[in-house]
């Protein structure tokens, strides 16, 4: 593949997937990770 080529497809601008801000990223796993401390904590 030539390097024209490459430099062609890095550049693709297409949104494919799922796109999450980083923020609810953040905020999801620690609220994942609270409430697996929880479980450890109180069920177990």
């Amino acid at each position: 593949m030539s390097s024209a080529g490459l430099v062609r497809y890095f550049d693709s601008e297409e949104q494919k997937g799922l796109t999450l801000n980083p923020k609810t990223v953040v905020a999801m796993s620690t609220l994942i990770g609270i409430v697996v401390l929880l479980f450890n904590g109180f069920i177990f």
